[in-house]
């Protein structure tokens, strides 16, 4: 249920595993509930029943800031600042080298980058404007991986 609205059920009976090393999507139609098991798993909300774990231990016993630097995420819509890709890169993690910046973008099929005339250094504009919507999602995966150094 939503804090806001407690009358209404969101998720009735979910269970997965995430495998260690394995890639999982989340598929379905709008409202389904793929953005709440996200914020269950952040804990931004907590399931009435059952538990979620992590690594065999429920993710109520771990520090909130521990748990949310564990993950990292990418909205269909990721938002990007009116400031350089590396810039915007090391908003996930300011202490990132240009290496780890480098090799994030590598990891994230992010290099287009690489060809473009001022490379990491390119100006995006407001919210990303001058890049495609896939150039952008790109660029959010390498903040997203940039942040586990």
């Amino acid at each position: 249920m939503y804090l806001a609205r407690p009358e209404q059920q969101v998720l009735n009976q979910v269970s997965f595993t995430a495998e260690v090393g394995k890639t999982i999507a989340l598929c379905g139609q709008s409202g389904c509930g793929k953005s709440t098991m996200i914020q269950l798993l952040q804990r931004f909300y907590d399931p009435q029943h059952g538990c979620i774990e992590l690594d065999g231990y429920n993710i109520k016993e771990l520090n909130i800031s521990f748990l949310r630097n564990l993950i990292g995420v990418v909205s269909q819509e990721p938002v990007l600042f009116d400031t350089s890709i590396k810039e915007n890169i090391r908003y996930g993690r300011l202490d990132v080298t240009d290496a780890e910046i480098r090799t994030a973008c590598k990891a994230a099929n992010a290099e287009f980058i690489f060809n473009l005339p001022d490379s990491l250094d390119t100006e995006v504009g407001e919210g990303g404007a001058t890049l495609s919507g896939g150039q952008k999602q790109r660029i959010a995966i390498a903040r997203a991986l940039g942040t586990f150094g």
